[in-house]
């Protein structure tokens, strides 16, 4: 800190170089801050995805629908705690551009697997009471103007009422939140006794099961001695954790994670470019005077520190406005109006532009640094 007045002065010596400087590293953490809550969003379920649950679904394809008996075989293999089963509804509201998960469930057993649901009591009350009643989320309740008691009309292209009608409506019978981050909040879910019953074709068949098991560090086996119980019937299963399942679904658009991984490794390579030019310049135009300050008595760790102390100042400050910027710009919303299931920037994402800033401070003024430190006075001075 005794330093701080020489880097202060040094950095106002060129004000449009260091402004220059400053603003591409603000530009590269508030790219990093905002393609982390893009990340995020389309990782939605991965990082909070329960160590106890596991997922069950037909071997061919999850397109393939499963015998709602295999909830109590499923149940009594060793290991198993409890399983409810889940169907896919996949309908339309007003046009296919308004997507969002509208999944099947029963209530009481869904709601007791998924704590992390935030429910009042007067609202889990008015959905088991309520034969059409559909419980959404708070963010989709926010995207549409949603409210209780509010109609939904949702024409769906797979599951027919009978009679052959495609246009369904359902009541709104409570609002969820979610008790962390991460948690999907823009989902609508519905009565499957209510469903069961209204529809054309395929009753007594669900999507999949979610299945919680009693010791999570057996989960790999337990997952095989479900899948053992139907090996070779007409309906075999593949079980796996419940992170594997969502993480499948992200893989159908694209590894993301690689994807973000390698625009803001692209965008940081080109900032450590700058960032080291500038410092290396600015050893070059005052190697006289860091010669001088030899001479009255700085060390070689002492004008070392100084210079690196250059570099972190200000990849700090830049740093830490960018991601400044990058949380007020994801705090004022999610861009797509909802469309995300999550967007917000993670406590861990804002740890790691922590150590991006140390990373790019140290790399960018090593070099330079080490040029300074093995400065000979007297060869230094006569340049």
């Amino acid at each position: 800190m005794k330093y701080l007045s020489l880097i202060l002065g040094n950095l106002r010596r060129h004000k449009l170089r260091t402004a220059l400087t400053l603003l591409s590293i603000i530009v590269a953490f508030l790219l990093f801050g905002y393609l982390a809550a893009i990340r995020s969003a389309f990782l939605a379920g991965i990082d909070v995805a329960g160590e106890d649950r596991l997922i069950t679904r037909n071997k061919v394809s999850l397109i393939n629908l499963m015998p709602m008996a295999h909830q109590a075989e499923i149940n009594r293999v060793e290991g198993v705690d409890f399983a409810t089963h889940n169907t896919w509804f996949g309908g339309i509201y007003q046009e296919p551009s308004n997507f969002f998960a509208q999944i099947v469930v029963v209530p009481e057993q869904y709601l007791e697997l998924y704590p992390e649901l935030e429910l009042s009591d007067e609202d889990r009350q008015r959905w088991l009471e309520t034969r059409t009643g559909v419980m959404i989320g708070k963010v989709l309740a926010e995207r549409f103007d949603w409210k209780i008691g509010d109609k939904i009309p949702i024409m769906n292209p797979l599951w027919a009422l009978k009679g052959g009608d495609r246009n369904w409506t359902f009541d709104v019978a409570a609002i969820y939140d979610a008790r962390e981050q991460g948690i999907d909040t823009s989902q609508m879910f519905i009565r499957f006794d209510y469903f069961d019953e209204a529809r054309q074709w395929g009753q007594g068949q669900v999507g999949w099961y979610v299945v919680r098991v009693d010791e999570p560090d057996r989960a790999g086996e337990i997952a095989a001695a479900i899948d053992a119980v139907f090996a070779n019937s007409p309906d075999e299963t593949k079980t796996e954790p419940e992170g594997a399942w969502y993480q499948g679904f992200a893989n159908q658009v694209g590894n993301i994670g690689f994807i973000i991984t390698a625009i803001v490794s692209a965008v940081f390579f080109t900032i450590l470019l700058v960032a080291g030019n500038t410092m290396a310049y600015s050893v070059r135009e005052r190697i006289g005077e860091l010669a001088v300050l030899k001479a009255v008595g700085f060390t070689d760790g002492a004008v070392l520190g100084l210079v690196l102390g250059e570099a972190l100042v200000i990849t700090a400050i830049g740093g830490l406005i960018g991601l400044g910027l990058a949380w007020l710009l994801v705090a004022a919303g999610d861009p797509t109006n909802g469309a995300m299931p999550v967007f917000f920037i993670s406590v861990r994402d804002l740890l790691l532009g922590g150590v991006l800033i140390l990373a790019l401070a140290f790399i960018a003024g090593i070099f330079p640094a080490r040029t300074a430190q093995r400065l000979q006075v007297a060869d230094a001075l006569r340049r």
